[in-house]
């Protein structure tokens, strides 16, 4: 069988593939994201995975390339990585009280043949009104530094959550049910993968 590479160093995304039951290499990307392209979101997010499966596909033949780009999206503003404490309390008191959207696009590339497809998966997330000191509580445990939105809502950002709309992995980093369907299409049954 082909390898299976993610094209990614997420954790919440290699601890997806990993409960799904897929074998895998990580492969992280050196893709430079460009966030300030004008594309809509969804589109924005397809392209930028994209970017990073055909930077990792050139390594790695007879492969199959699995790459994903997430990030937040308030009214018409896209919130990335925070990178630094500061950006990461702008971002999470523009989230507070708020809903926004999570958008992630992922690409399959099969290195052997060229085949590729992309495609984007959108959930809603409510956020609770967060108090301040609760804000500087949790960037002070480093949590939300480098995830999309400054917030894990699989660990403790969790309890900033009110409801979701939409899909639960998506939010983590990749929508488990599209991206195991487009796998099928590659040759790669998820079930029979795991057990080989």
């Amino acid at each position: 069988m082909k390898k299976i590479i993610l094209a990614s160093a997420s954790p919440g995304r290699r601890g997806l593939l990993s409960q799904i039951g897929l074998r895998f290499e990580v492969d992280p990307s050196n893709y430079k994201e460009d966030m300030t392209l004008n594309m809509p979101p969804d589109k924005l997010a397809e392209y930028l995975s994209l970017g990073k499966a055909k930077d990792v596909a050139q390594r790695h033949k007879n492969s199959i390339i699995i790459a994903a780009d997430t990030f937040c999206v308030l009214g018409k503003e896209i919130l990335g990585k925070p990178g630094a404490k500061e950006n990461a309390k702008i971002m999470l008191q523009k989230l507070s009280g708020k809903a926004h959207s999570v958008i992630t696009g992922f690409t399959i590339i099969d290195t052997e043949t060229g085949k590729q497809v992309s495609k984007s998966v959108e959930s809603k997330v409510f956020v609770t009104n967060i108090p301040e000191k609760d804000i500087d509580d949790y960037i002070a445990l480093g949590e939300p530094l480098d995830k999309a939105g400054a917030y894990a809502m699989q660990h403790r950002g969790g309890i900033f959550i009110e409801k979701i709309e939409g899909d639960y992995f998506n939010i983590v980093g990749l929508p488990v049910l599209p991206l195991v369907a487009e796998l099928k299409n590659f040759g790669i049954n998820v079930l029979e993968a795991s057990n080989n």
